[in-house]
């Protein structure tokens, strides 16, 4: 696969600290971070494109070969963008999954993604202009801007384009297929340890 993994994304243990800005980066004091690769253990892939020149970048469209993406949109989340943008940014952090691959490309701004650990704990990490990442089906989840209050990004998708959003729903397909293939190995490994 075209150099899966390969970004500088900064991972942490979410903070729940301030819930009333989820526009904060929630670090503990003194931070505890968390190892990309235990986010990858997770089921997430990241990696660091060219976010300035997307249309002709030879690895983003063997990825796109790779993993079967046919179809994209650009989206823009900002004040100036959407009408109703505290509506939709309330709406993207509020804790959600898929039935299909998340795939986003950041074209431009920034955010924050946090992704449900083993124990069911928040594991927050920063996304900015080049991470391309995508969430696996079944993957509870949540996303928000950061205090930029900007992002421009590149949704890819398998099949017709659908954001449809999920609440925890532990007896759905996608849900049952998540845990088995990450969860559950992670559990068999620390018994056997």
């Amino acid at each position: 696969m075209a150099d899966c993994n390969k970004s500088s994304i900064e991972a942490w243990e979410y903070n729940p600290g301030d819930e009333e800005n989820s526009k904060l980066p929630h670090k503990f004091s003194p931070n505890r971070p968390v190892p990309l690769s235990h986010v990858h253990s997770l089921g997430v892939l990241t990696w660091k494109l060219d976010a300035d020149n997307w249309e002709s970048d030879p690895k983003l469209e063997e990825i796109k070969v790779e993993r079967g993406y046919n179809y994209w949109e650009k989206i823009t989340v900002s004040r100036e963008a959407m009408a109703d943008f505290d509506a939709r940014v309330g709406g993207f952090f509020q804790e959600h999954m898929h039935s299909q691959e998340e795939i986003r490309l950041i074209l431009d701004g920034s955010g924050y993604w946090d992704i449900r650990d083993y124990d069911d704990k928040w594991v927050r990490f920063r996304v900015q202009k080049g991470d391309l990442v995508v969430l696996p089906p079944g993957m509870y989840h949540r996303f928000t801007l950061d205090t930029g209050d900007y992002i421009e990004a590149l949704l890819l998708y398998t099949e017709v384009p659908e954001r449809t959003q999920h609440q925890r729903a532990e007896d759905s397909i996608a849900r049952k297929n998540y845990v088995k293939q990450f969860l559950d190995v992670h559990t068999l490994q620390i018994k056997a340890q």
